[in-house]
């Protein structure tokens, strides 16, 4: 008789375990740090200025279909005005006695992350709020073209990588019970 082979496994009850991220998103912040900036940003959203309100109100009528823009957001260590996580895009306004530099270093941060900012002055909101809504919208057109740049130079490198089927040349989002 052959002897049975058995798969044999290592004793992993004293390895070590990467630590679980468990908030912030993989952002590595501890919870504490988070639930800071969580009840910092509600607070910010109960004493918006006028520039914010402003803002936030034509958002709110705008159709801008699956991009939406959430006020005052976390995102990573840093409270961001305006956020459009599907775009990966975020606007800050500028307010009169801001600190610029440190304005500037979260700017930096969140582009390291592939996060795009956009720098509204709060004064061309309430004077000039057409040109501002012009602004981003030519904005959020240049982050579709790069993010669809992007895909394709990423699926031309990856021929192989599977996609869904309405992805595939002569495909449709119908096809998906193959």
């Amino acid at each position: 008789m052959t002897e049975r082979k058995t798969l044999n496994l290592r004793d992993t009850s004293e390895a070590e375990t990467p630590a679980l991220k468990k908030k912030g998103r993989g952002w590595e912040i501890s919870e504490k740090r988070l639930d800071a900036l969580h009840d910092m940003a509600r607070q910010k959203r109960r004493d918006a200025s006028e520039a914010h309100k402003a803002l936030a109100e034509r958002f709110s009528k705008a159709d801008l279909g699956r991009y939406t823009f959430k006020r005052f957001a976390v995102v990573g260590s840093a409270i961001v005005d305006f956020n459009c996580h599907n775009l990966g895009m975020a606007i800050m306004i500028d307010e009169e006695g801001q600190d610029e530099t440190l304005a500037k270093r979260r700017d930096k941060s969140l582009e390291s992350v592939g996060i795009r900012v956009m720098r509204i002055k709060a004064t061309d909101i309430l004077e000039n709020m057409d040109a501002v809504l012009q602004r981003i919208t030519a904005g959020m057109r240049m982050r579709i073209a790069d993010r669809n740049e992007a895909r394709r130079k990423h699926n031309a490198e990856n021929p192989r990588q599977t996609r869904p089927r309405y992805d595939r040349p002569g495909g449709s989002r119908n096809d998906r019970s193959r």
